[in-house]
């Protein structure tokens, strides 16, 4: 098809502002899926179970739909992106492949922290943006304060249009408003074949599916191909495009979005934001591409050594079709035999964990998120630091301020808007990872929402804490701490440890260490064993003799038994 009659676009906004819902009327309107299966299954693009049951979209879906406006025939190419901050990544690689979007805004709440977030990106990418506030048939709808928060972002109030994509109110002018307004995509044709990866999936039968964005040039079953990044070199052994499911073409043309059967074995060959090109041909890869990186870390032990290789196998499958899961092999002398597992945030997180119950039937321990510290040269730690930004209502302000100045926050500034304060922070990422998203949601009852984007190491005044029982280490337990911090942290893991622990035959010091200084302790005393109940009579001397015995006998048990904590004891302390 001609590049002008070809529109390539998103949809972005906050979770659950209603992209899928509005991607199926764009679906029904177009013809492209019939109502009666759009009626049998809602949000037809989120076909990922998880996102079904959380009602927000983990995996980006494109689709191509043919749209008749005033005697032509329009090519609509949509992307549904995922809008949650652990993807931000993928989201940024969608727009590039676009030339326009769609900022959708849920009339009942409002601009959102990851709207903003979002709305940057596109404005970023230079790409034409269409304001659309949706949800106008709830009873609660704020319209005209919705209204003024856009304009507020620069949007003109004609340019904001209104719809319902739950009822198809206002839909088919937004449609014909992406015609109208989202400019056709520019590439040469008679350009060397060049084309930008903007998501990849893993089939086990045909390899690695690369999800492209044509920039130039035009691509046919069975041409030469490679990966600017990783040098990898393959043949197209199909391509296609999305309708949601694949359909196969003769090609793929500049400016289109489709798919390339790669053939490539493992997904970490074929990236997100990697330029794939005619082989033999010179080119510049398109600009912006990063190699994802694991931010959120996670001890995973079986909770029974048989599901140990299973386990395994698990996360080599997973792996396959997740390229910014990272794990290795790690061995705790209390849990046993487990893995070491990075992930980009702690959905990212969730969904993995997800994933092991529903697909593979485990249920593995996930130990506490821990961060990457940098050690200096001069033997002091760094820490990542993140830039926060906080939609609150009024009401809740003092008691979210309150949460940021506990977790370390520095306030970087307030914006009052109507009934709603911006606050940005600049926060370490550890205390953040501690709870924060939850405990603000309940300060506020649910109606705070957060965004944030990590930004570099800083100076951190931390120290290791080692936590011992009868001066054995026990290695899951211990973590880094900050310094002012390490005597409450310690007291509260040496109370649980008493509390968790059973009374064995000998006495069980637990002790908490900050470099060579105990900072707190606590003692489980032993089981007694009255070895006087069986004297009927004697001197006392005959009683010290057997006292004294046990008392020995005690303290030899002291040095040569094995301490042995019950799993369940360790679960609770350190899981997640």
């Amino acid at each position: 098809m001609e590049q002008r009659y070809i529109r390539n676009f998103a949809i972005i906004a906050h979770i659950d502002h209603g992209k899928s819902t509005l991607s199926d009327r764009f679906l029904e309107i177009t013809g492209t899926i019939r109502t009666e299966a759009l009626t049998k299954q809602e949000q037809f693009l989120d076909q990922n179970p998880i996102s079904r049951e959380r009602g927000i979209t983990i995996k980006l879906a494109p689709v191509r739909m043919h749209y008749s406006y005033e005697g032509n025939v329009y090519q609509l190419n949509l992307i549904d992106t995922p809008g949650h901050i652990d993807f931000s990544y993928e989201v940024s690689r969608t727009l590039v492949a676009c030339e326009g979007a769609i900022l959708l805004v849920d009339a009942t709440k409002g601009v959102q922290a990851q709207t903003l977030a979002h709305l940057r990106e596109a404005q970023k990418a230079r790409l034409t943006i269409i304001p659309v506030i949706n949800k106008i048939d709830m009873e609660n709808a704020r319209v005209k304060v919705v209204e003024k928060q856009l304009e507020g972002l620069g949007f003109a109030k004609e340019a904001i249009l209104h719809i319902s994509a739950k009822t198809g109110q206002g839909v088919v002018t937004l449609l014909q408003n992406v015609i109208e307004t989202v400019p056709a995509p520019k590439g040469e044709a008679i350009k060397p074949f060049r084309a930008i990866i903007f998501d990849a999936v893993y089939d086990e039968h045909r390899g690695v599916i690369a999800c492209v964005r044509v920039l130039d040039g035009e691509v046919k079953q069975n041409n030469p191909l490679e990966l600017f990044q990783t040098h990898q070199k393959t043949n197209a052994q199909d391509v296609g495009y999305f309708t949601p499911g694949l359909v196969p073409a003769t090609k793929l043309s500049s400016g289109e979005i489709g798919y390339i059967v790669t053939g490539i074995k493992t997904i970490r060959q074929c990236r997100v934001g990697d330029t794939i090109f005619l082989a033999r041909t010179t080119i510049a890869p398109f600009p912006g591409y990063k190699t994802p990186k694991p931010m959120v870390f996670f001890g995973v032990y079986p909770k029974a050594t048989d599901d140990f290789v299973p386990l395994r196998e698990a996360f080599n499958q997973l792996a396959l079709i997740d390229a910014s899961l990272t794990f290795h092999e790690e061995y705790s002398s209390f849990l046993g035999s487990g893995f070491r597992a990075g992930f980009l945030g702690l959905l990212h997180a969730e969904i993995f964990k997800e994933r092991l119950k529903q697909e593979f039937q485990l249920d593995p321990l996930f130990t506490i998120p821990q961060v990457v510290y940098e050690k200096t040269e001069l033997g002091s730690y760094k820490e990542p630091y993140i830039h926060l930004t906080i939609h609150v209502p009024q009401l809740y302000l003092g008691g979210t301020m309150a949460l940021c100045q506990r977790q370390r926050g520095i306030l970087f500034s307030v914006d009052y808007q109507d009934d709603t304060v911006v606050l940005q922070y600049d926060m370490p990422y550890s205390t953040f990872l501690k709870g924060f998203a939850s405990e603000i949601k309940s300060i506020s009852s649910g109606f705070a929402s957060i965004d944030y984007d990590l930004t570099d190491y800083k100076e951190a005044d931390l120290e290791k804490l080692e936590v011992r029982i009868n001066d054995t280490p026990i290695d899951v337990l211990s973590e880094f701490v900050y310094r002012d911090e390490a005597v409450a942290v310690g007291r509260k893991k040496a109370e649980k440890l008493k509390v968790a622990l059973p009374r064995q035959q000998v006495k069980q010091v637990i002790q908490c260490y900050s470099g060579s200084h105990i900072i707190a302790r606590e003692e489980i005393p032993p089981y007694r064993k009255d070895v006087l109940a069986k004297m009927s009579g004697g001197d006392r001397t005959r009683k010290d003799k057997l006292l004294e015995a046990q008392k020995k006998g005690k303290a030899k048990m002291m040095t040569i038994s094995k301490i042995e904590i019950p799993q369940k004891a360790l679960f609770d302390l350190v899981a997640s």
